[in-house]
């Protein structure tokens, strides 16, 4: 489980560094997509596989499933780090995630996330809690 935030930078060649500490979680070559929210998706390849094969199994007749497949997996990067720990992002995902110098990996669980820094701020504003776990009691989530 990640966990975690973490602040680094994009170089000039639209490289991240990715903490060693991450990088041994993450594996030699992880999957990197576009996410929800404005942020990318960071999966090891055994997490990527679970929902590489969940996306699979939706039915192909529904317009949302076919949707969420070209968005999920279309959009997905196999990265490898290089000697340094740096790792390239596409120019298409630093444009989805408005990546351009300060960015934020955060640690959420089976997946991490890559933000630009001004947007995991925004993101960042969580309202009122009391009533986000009042919501989540209603949907039989009890934390």
């Amino acid at each position: 489980m990640y966990k975690g935030e973490y602040n680094h930078t994009i170089d000039e060649k639209g490289r991240i560094i990715v903490p060693a500490k991450l990088r041994d979680e993450l594996g030699e070559t992880f999957v990197i997509t576009k996410g929800l929210d404005g942020c990318l998706w960071v999966f090891d390849n055994e997490e990527w596989e679970k929902v590489e094969e969940k996306i699979n199994e939706l039915p192909f007749n529904i317009k949302e499933a076919r949707l969420l497949s070209r968005f999920m997996i279309a959009g997905a990067f196999d990265a490898e780090p290089d000697k340094q720990g740096r790792v390239m992002i596409p120019q298409s995902l630093r444009e989805y995630a408005d990546l351009k110098r300060d960015v934020v990996l955060a640690g959420v669980g089976r997946k991490l996330e890559l933000w630009s820094k001004e947007r995991y701020e925004q993101a960042g504003d969580f309202g009122d809690m009391d009533e986000i776990a009042n919501k989540l009691m209603e949907l039989g989530i009890r934390l």
